[in-house]
């Protein structure tokens, strides 16, 4: 049997708080995206306006005007994910 590669999705403080503070829809949408990440890693393709930023950072929209910012060191299990807010405020 081929056993599955589990990632641990590690939220920053900064996120913790941040999540607290957006709409519910997008709450549960990021949530979506960290099951994800956790099951299938730190590509997720599937997801709007995904890119690949520099060689251990990711982006991608949960929606329109929302997204996520993450970071992955290869050979590593922990995905850390360090920006959840609006485009317009995105780190990169």
């Amino acid at each position: 049997m081929n056993e599955q590669k589990k990632y641990k999705v590690l939220l920053t403080k900064k996120v913790q708080k941040s999540l607290r503070k957006i709409p519910q829809r997008i709450r549960d949408k990021f949530a979506l995206l960290a099951l994800q990440l956790s099951e299938n890693g730190p590509v997720a393709s599937n997801w709007l306006n995904y890119s690949k930023l520099s060689g251990t950072h990711y982006h991608c929209h949960i929606d329109v005007h929302w997204v996520a910012c993450w970071s992955y060191e290869k050979g590593q299990i922990i995905i850390e994910v360090y920006y959840v807010g609006s485009r317009e405020n995105a780190p990169y």
